[in-house]
Formats: C-alpha cells, sequence, structure tokens
C-alpha cells in the first residue's frame, strides 16, 4: 500500500508539473502574442497598379466601404467627397506635407544652405498641399507593443535599409528575420546606452550618483538617430523630446516613433526651436553634426534659452578629444562661447565633455560690457518661439522666470508662472487640473 501511495503521489505530481507547465506556455503565448499583435498586414491593397486611378476599397470580412486611391489637393473652399476623404496612391505612404523633400528643393536657392536652413518646416501654399489620406506601408503590420518594441519593431513598419547598413556597426539597428533589432547602442555609446548614461550620471555628480539625482528629469536629445538614449533613460523616470531632421540618414525618427518613443523631425538651423525659455535640465548632443561653434555660437545660444539654470549640456564629439585636423581650433572656440555665456566646464572624459548653466548675472553683465556677449532686451522674452528667427543674444536670470519645479510627476501638478505669458491664471489650472484627474480615474 505505501508503495502505491508512492506511486500515485509521483504520477499526480508529474501530472501536476505537466498541467502547470502548459498552462505556463498557454500564458506565455497569450502574453507575447498580445505584445506582438497581429501579424498580418493592415494595409488595404489598391486595385490597379496605377497608383494615380481611382478604385474602391475593401477589407476582408468587412463590409466594402468607398474611398478612392487618388490624388487630390486642397481646393477652396474646402469640401468633403460624398464617398469620402481619398486615399493617397502607396508611393506617398511618408509622405510629411511641411517636410516633403521635392517641394523643399524648388524653395533652394531662396534658403541659407549654409545654415541648414532646408531642413526646416517649409509648408507649401494650400493649392499645393495633399488632400488625401496618407496610408501605410504595404506590409505595414500592428506595432509591436512597448517594452519590447524598445528592442524589436517589424521590419516592414519601416523598409529602410541604408540605416542598418551605415549604422550597424555602431549598434543602432540591425535587421533580424522580419524584424529590426536596436541594440541600445550609439555613435560614441556602441556598447550600450545604460553605460554611457551611468557615466553621464557619474560626470555630473562627481561619482556620486545618477542622472536623476543630478536634478535632471526633462531632456532635449538633439540629433537623435533612432532614440535609443532616450529609451534607456526612461528607467530613471528621466522624460526625454528627441529630434533629427528628415537628411541623409532616411527617416530616422520613423524608427523611434515605432519604438512608441517621443520624437519629432526638427533642425536647429535658423528658427527658435518650439519650447519656451527653461524647459529642459539636460540638452544632449552626441555626434549630432550640429556645428554649434560657427555664426557666433548663435545655436548654443538657443540652448542657453531652454536650457534651466543648474541644466546640463552634454557634448560628445570628436572636438572634446581629439588632437587632430580642426577639432583643436573648434574646442577652442567652443570654450570661448561657453565662457562668455558663464557655462562652467565640470567634466571632460572619455570622449565627452559636460557644461553646467550657472546662474550668474554679474559674469554675465561683466561680458556684456567687455563686448563678450550680448544681453536680450527682456520684452523678447515674452515673445512666442515658434516660428521666431533665432536670437544672437543671452537673457539674465533676472529677466526670466526660472521658478524652481519639483522633480516629476509632482511638477505636473505645480502652476507654472510662464503660463501667466499665455494668460492662463492660476484658477485655470487648478480647474483643469482637477477635470484632468477625474477623467482618468
Amino acid at each position: 500500500m505505501m508503495g502505491g501511495f508512492s506511486m500515485g503521489s509521483a504520477f499526480y505530481s508529474k501530472s501536476g508539473l505537466m498541467i502547470m507547465a502548459a498552462l505556463l506556455l498557454m500564458a506565455g503565448s497569450f502574453y507575447f502574442g498580445t505584445l506582438l499583435g497581429n501579424n498580418a498586414p493592415i494595409y488595404v491593397s489598391q486595385l490597379t497598379s496605377n497608383s494615380s486611378s481611382s478604385s474602391s476599397l475593401s477589407v476582408p470580412g468587412s463590409s466594402t466601404f468607398t474611398n478612392k486611391v487618388a490624388l487630390a489637393f486642397r481646393e477652396t473652399p474646402l469640401t468633403i467627397p460624398e464617398s469620402g476623404v481619398n486615399v493617397c496612391p502607396l508611393k506617398f505612404n511618408e509622405y510629411i506635407p511641411c517636410h516633403d523633400i521635392a517641394y523643399v528643393h524648388t524653395l533652394l536657392r531662396s534658403l541659407n544652405v549654409s545654415r541648414r536652413e532646408e531642413l526646416e518646416r517649409h509648408c507649401p501654399p494650400p493649392e499645393k498641399r495633399l488632400f488625401c489620406l496618407v496610408p501605410p506601408p504595404e506590409d505595414y503590420r500592428l506595432p509591436i507593443k512597448w517594452p519590447i518594441s524598445r528592442d524589436y519593431v517589424w521590419r516592414s513598419n519601416v523598409n529602410h535599409t541604408h540605416l542598418a547598413e551605415v549604422k550597424g556597426g555602431q549598434n543602432w539597428v540591425h535587421e533580424k528575420d522580419q524584424l529590426w533589432w536596436f541594440p541600445g547602442g550609439g555613435t560614441h555609446f556602441k556598447h550600450g546606452a545604460p553605460e554611457y548614461i551611468q557615466r553621464l550620471g557619474n560626470m555630473t555628480t562627481n561619482e556620486t550618483g545618477d542622472l536623476r539625482s543630478a536634478g535632471v528629469f526633462q531632456v532635449l536629445d538633439v540629433g537623435c538617430g533612432v532614440a535609443s538614449f532616450s529609451a534607456y533613460l526612461l528607467p530613471l523616470d528621466i522624460h526625454t523630446m528627441s529630434f533629427a531632421p528628415k537628411d541623409g540618414h532616411e527617416n530616422q525618427i520613423q524608427f523611434a516613433l515605432e519604438r512608441g518613443i517621443g520624437a519629432m523631425i526638427s533642425a536647429i538651423a535658423t528658427k527658435q526651436l518650439p519650447y519656451p525659455p527653461n524647459s529642459f535640465e539636460m540638452v544632449h548632443c552626441s555626434r549630432c553634426r550640429v556645428d554649434w561653434h560657427e555664426n557666433d555660437g548663435i545655436l548654443l545660444k538657443e540652448v542657453n534659452r531652454i536650457l534651466r539654470y543648474n541644466g546640463y549640456f552634454i557634448y560628445s564629439a570628436p572636438p572634446a578629444y581629439r588632437k587632430d585636423k580642426d577639432f583643436p581650433l573648434i574646442w577652442d572656440k567652443l570654450v570661448s562661447l561657453t565662457s562668455a555665456m558663464c557655462w562652467k566646464l565640470i567634466a571632460r572624459k572619455v570622449q565627452t565633455a559636460v557644461w553646467i548653466k550657472q546662474e550668474d548675472d554679474a559674469c554675465l553683465q561683466q561680458n556684456a560690457e567687455a563686448k563678450l556677449i550680448d544681453i536680450c532686451d527682456s520684452v523678447d522674452n515674452l515673445k512666442s518661439s515658434w516660428n521666431t528667427p533665432l536670437r544672437s543674444c543671452v537673457t539674465t536670470h533676472a529677466s526670466t522666470d526660472s521658478q524652481q519645479l519639483p522633480p516629476r510627476p509632482q511638477r505636473l501638478s505645480v502652476y507654472s508662472q510662464s503660463l501667466s505669458r499665455i494668460d492662463i491664471s492660476i484658477e485655470e489650472f487648478t480647474e483643469d487640473s482637477q477635470f484632468l484627474a477625474t477623467s482618468s480615474s
């Protein structure tokens, strides 16, 4: 009996383990299926080979709808066809109205190419704007969900191979069967963003902490590539806006957005960035291909405008460490410009330099008297930054709203004094905050 009981116990134990393993397998399959989404393409194919022809669209298993695949332009007065808004031909699947390379080429003679003005927004007149729905790529699939999308996205959703070919050695992105794989590398952190981010934390805290303990909560990443730097800041609860132009690297921002990372197509060239003063605790440039030393440092002065006091400018580029070619000359110019703005160089090692923007109006006034820097008129600080030309001057601490904000997420519920510029009172802010809190609960 004892032997029989032992055998029965063993049988039930093995059966229980098998059942448990089967349940875990089913749960795992469901989880990854949910994360990866439906493998089936969701693009509705055109019914004719002629990209400009009209044809009705239908989705298998659903009712037919009558939107036509046809190129259409905006008309005045604006009217919507009874069949619905047309769908643009497939070749327009990456059309971006104000970053249309074909249109920008017609403007080149009137643009300041030496300052890369062609990389900024240039919107065509209304009659030349498309008025049709931009289609997804032909084999587009439902995006893979975060956090898996940090490392993998469907290859067919961003079907550009050039970036993987030229940046694969720096671990930006690699092809992996039907997927793009993002190892987390970059031009100056090919061994991975986490190690690089910890190094920056050491440099900003004198080896005592990380970037968050250094007071960094909001970051602007200039020339971000595929935005792996931003992706690996999220575990520190540091939020980043990444931007890069649509240039020879193809649409690198498309990779970032497909991964689920906040990013936008933009360039720092002749106009202010669309952010108010004192918006970020850190501005990051890792081989961002921006000539900060040119034009009397006007681009650095724009960084100074959007950088909060005691915020950091991170510069990982050849002038910070190489002694050949003209890199030492560029470095000397950068040191002169940052000194004139009263920034302090706090660290320089392993291909990276770190400056801090100091609260030192006496220094700025002294440099202004020595004709090393120009002080902006205080009235300029009240102007909107949208579509505003860059200014070759800096503001003083006394002339700006430099309110000390708590860390995230507490700062989201704190009234910023800058809101008064756009006529939003503290009462309106409080009322809106309470409404949003109740709506999301």
